[in-house]
C-alpha cells in the first residue's frame, strides 16, 4: 500500500501563482532592479508551496520587523523551530503535513519516498537537491570523524541502518526492511534530524573535499581541535549562529554568535507563497535582544517587543493586561502543551545506592505525590485557572483519561506517612526528619535551571508539605546545562522541569520520551545512555515496569496498523499513572502571549507546546503582519504596500 501525505494547502488552490500573478517583495525590489537578486518568479520553486488562510487569517503584505526578547545569546536557536521550515512538519491539527518536501510516499511503513520541490533554492540562490541529502548521508552520517556515534536512532530500526537511493536530484528514497513510524515525526519535531545539510558550502571544510593541511590551519585559526570539530562547529542548521551557513527557514541570521542582538533578514528564496502570490515572510526583519530573563516582562509592557511568550508567566498576566494601552499591544492567554507545568522526576539511575533504592520503590514516589497540596499551588501560582493532576496527556488527545491524570494526585498526609512507614522510614531525627536505612536524614535536593520563578515558588510550597512526612526539600539552583550534565551523571537526586514536552500525543506519535531510551527524562538518564550507546554508556533497565515500557516501545515500533499502535500508547500511559516515574502538579495552565496591537494573524488562542508544533513553529510565524494603515515601524525595508 502506498499512502501520500499531501499539502493540503496546494490541494485547495487550482495551481500555483502564475509568474504574472507574483507580487515582488517591495524589500527586495532594489535588490532585483540592480540584478543582485533574481525576479521572485525565479526565485521561488517551480512548485512552491502554496498557504490557504486558516480560519480567522487573511492574507497580508509585505514589510516591518518583529522585536523579540531572549535571555542568553544561544536562543538565536529558537529561530530554527520558530521558524518551522521542515521537510515534514505538524499542520494546524498536529497532523504530519509535507512542507519543504512537495510530497511522500509511503509503502508499508518501511519505504519513504521524499520529493523536493523542483527550482527549490538555498538562503544563498543555490540549488536544494538530493544532493544535499547525499552529502549529508554519505560524507557526514557514515563519516565516523564528523559523526562518532553513528546514524541517529530515528534511523535505525532494530540495528539496521536504512538503504537509501538517489533517484534523481529531486527524489530519494529511505528504505528498511521493517517499519519505522519514527522516521517522519522525528523530521517534524521543533529540534529535527535534519537529514540534509548544504553541500556546496560545507565541503570546503570537509576533508573528502578539500587539502587536509589547509583544513587543519583553518581548524587551528578558530580555535578547533580538528577539521572534524571545525567542520560540525559552521554545519548547525539548528544552533543557528553561523550567518554563512545557507539555511531554508523564512529568515535567515546575519549577526555573529554570542552578540547581544541578532538581526535576521527574509530568505529571499523562502518556498512558500500566499494565495495572492505574495512569497513568505511578510515580515521583512526580526529582531532577538539579550535581556535578563526577569527584566522581558517590564520590557513588554512598556511596549518593546512586538512579540513575546518566551519568559512571561502568568503570574504576569495581570500586569501586562493593564499594561496594553500604553503599551500598544495584546495580551493573549494561550494553552500549554506541556503535559504538566512544574513536574519533579526522581532519578532512578541515581549513583548513591540508598537513593537509587528508595527512588525505584513506587510506594516512595507515590507518598511523595501524595504529599503534594496541588490545589495550594494552583491557588497561588495560577490563581485557580491551571487542572490540578498528575502528569497524563491532556484532553486535545485521544488518549486522554482522567483515571490517570489522578491517579496519586489527591493531598493525603495520612496515605503518604503510612507508605512511608510502610518502606521502613520510622526513625526521625530531633528536628522530625526522617532518617534512611543508612541513618542519614532523608533531605532530598532538587535541582533547578531557575529559568521560572513559578518552579521555585511551587518547590517552595511543596516543601512545606513534604515537612509534614517528615522530609525535607532543598532547593538548588544551577545553570541549564550543568544541571542536566549532573542529571546524566547520575548525580542529582531530582530536577525540577515541565512534564513531557507532548502532552497531546496520537496513535502516530513516537512515546520515544516516555520509556528509558533517552538520557534527557531526568527520570532515568543513565539507562537512556545505554540504549542511546548501545551499551558503551549508562546502565541497562532493570525495573520490570522498565522492562515493559521498552517491550511496549518495540510494540509501537514495528506496530503495522493504528490499533496496535494504540493499545501500545494507552498500556505506556497506564504504567506511568501507576508507577508515578514523573510526579507532576498542573497542567493546562494560560501562558501570557504579548502581541502588538498591529500584528496581525496571531491567533488569540492557541496550544503553546515544544513537541509536537515548535511553539510558535506550528502556527506560522511568516504568515503575520503588520497592518499597514497602523503600522509605524523602523524598519530598514520601508513602508509596507
Amino acid at each position: 500500500m502506498i499512502r501520500h501525505l499531501l499539502i493540503a494547502a496546494a490541494l485547495a488552490c487550482a495551481a500555483p501563482a502564475a509568474a504574472a500573478d507574483l507580487v515582488e517583495t517591495p524589500g527586495l525590489a532594489g535588490a532585483v532592479a540592480k540584478g543582485e537578486l533574481p525576479p521572485v518568479a525565479e526565485r521561488i520553486p517551480e512548485e512552491p508551496y502554496v498557504t490557504v488562510m486558516r480560519p480567522g487569517r487573511e492574507p497580508g503584505v509585505h514589510g516591518g520587523t518583529l522585536r523579540m526578547f531572549v535571555s542568553r545569546s544561544k536562543d538565536v536557536r529558537y529561530m530554527a523551530a520558530w521558524g518551522y521550515a521542515r521537510l515534514v512538519g505538524y499542520d494546524r491539527n498536529y497532523d504530519l503535513a509535507p512542507d519543504i518536501l512537495r510530497d511522500v510516499e509511503v509503502e508499508e511503513g518501511r519505504k519513504f519516498t521524499l520529493h523536493l520541490r523542483r527550482g527549490h533554492r538555498w538562503s544563498d540562490g543555490h540549488p536544494f537537491t538530493t544532493e544535499d541529502i547525499r552529502y549529508w548521508w554519505e560524507d557526514i552520517c557514515l563519516n565516523e570523524e564528523l559523526t562518532p556515534g553513528g546514524v541517529p536512532g530515528e534511523l535505525l530500526v532494530d540495528g539496521e541502518r536504512p538503504k537509501v537511493t538517489f533517484v534523481d536530484d529531486v527524489t530519494v528514497t529511505f528504505e528498511w526492511s521493517a517499519p519505522n513510524p519514527e522516521f517522519l515525526p522525528a523530521l517534524a519535531r521543533a529540534r529535527p534530524v535534519y537529514i540534509y545539510a548544504p553541500a556546496h558550502y560545507l565541503r570546503q571544510f570537509h576533508a573528502g573535499y578539500t587539502d587536509w593541511h589547509k583544513l587543519e590551519v583553518m581548524a587551528e585559526a578558530a580555535g578547533a581541535r580538528s577539521w572534524a570539530q571545525f567542520h560540525n562547529r559552521l554545519d548547525n542548521l539548528y544552533n543557528f549562529d553561523n550567518p554563512e551557513l545557507p539555511v531554508l527557514q523564512p529568515w535567515v541570521n546575519t549577526s555573529p554568535k554570542n552578540g547581544r542582538r541578532y538581526v535576521l533578514e527574509r530568505n529571499p528564496y523562502f518556498h512558500r507563497i500566499d494565495v495572492n502570490g505574495r512569497q513568505l515572510p511578510y515580515i521583512d526583519t526580526v529582531e532577538l535582544e539579550i535581556a535578563a530573563a526577569g527584566l522581558i516582562s517590564a520590557k513588554a509592557t512598556m511596549g518593546e517587543a512586538t512579540l513575546q511568550a518566551r519568559s512571561l508567566t502568568f503570574a504576569d498576566a495581570p500586569v501586562l493586561k493593564r499594561s496594553e494601552a500604553t503599551g500598544g499591544y495584546r495580551t493573549l492567554l494561550w494553552r500549554s502543551g506541556a503535559a504538566n507545568q512544574i513536574a519533579l522526576y526522581p532519578n532512578l539511575t541515581h549513583v548513591d545506592p540508598a537513593w537509587r533504592e528508595l527512588f525505584r520503590d513506587r510506594r516512595f514516589r507515590r507518598a511523595l505525590s501524595l504529599g503534594i497540596s496541588r490545589k495550594a499551588i494552583n491557588k497561588a501560582l495560577y490563581f485557580g485557572f491551571a487542572e490540578e493532576r498528575n502528569l497524563a496527556a491532556l484532553e486535545e488527545s485521544p488518549f486522554f483519561d482522567a483515571a490517570n491524570a489522578t491517579a496519586w494526585a489527591r493531598y493525603d498526609p495520612d496515605a503518604a506517612n503510612a507508605l512511608l512507614d510502610e518502606i521502613g522510614l520510622v526513625e526521625r531525627n530531633a528536628a522530625g526528619i526522617r532518617l534512611m536505612p543508612d541513618g542519614r536524614p532523608l533531605e532530598i535536593i532538587v535541582e533547578t535551571a531557575g529559568e521560572r520563578t513559578v518552579e521555585e515558588d511551587a518547590l517552595q510550597l511543596i516543601a512545606l508539605t513534604w515537612h509534614e512526612l517528615g522530609i525535607r526539600l532543598i532547593v538548588k539552583t544551577l545553570d541549564r546545562d550543568n544541571m542536566r550534565n549532573r542529571a546524566y551523571a547520575g548525580r542529582a537526586q531530582m530536577v525540577v522541569w515541565f512534564g513531557w514536552n507532548n502532552g497531546i500525543p496520537t496513535a502516530e506519535s513516537s512515546p520515544h520520551e516516555l520509556v528509558p531510551i533517552d538520557q534527557a527524562n531526568f527520570s532515568w538518564p543513565r539507562w537512556g545512555q545505554y540504549y542511546q550507546t548501545k551499551g558503551s554508556a549508562g546502565e541497562p533497565p532493570d525495573l520490570p515496569s522498565a522492562l515493559r515500557l521498552m517491550q511496549l516501545f518495540a510494540d509501537w515500533s514495528h506496530a503495522t496498523t493504528r490499533k496496535a499502535q494504540r493499545a501500545a500508547w494507552r498500556e505506556i500511559l497506564a504504567i506511568h499513572a501507576e508507577e508515578v516515574f514523573v510526579i507532576g502538579t498542573v497542567a493546562r495552565a494560560p501562558m501570557p502571549v504579548v502581541a502588538d496591537a498591529r500584528l496581525a494573524n496571531v491567533p488569540d488562542e492557541a496550544l503553546y507546546a515544544w513537541d509536537p508544533g515548535a511553539q510558535l513553529g506550528v502556527h506560522r510565524m511568516d504568515e503575520f503582519f503588520f497592518r499597514p494603515e497602523t503600522r509605524a515601524d523602523a524598519s530598514p525595508a520601508g513602508p509596507a504596500e
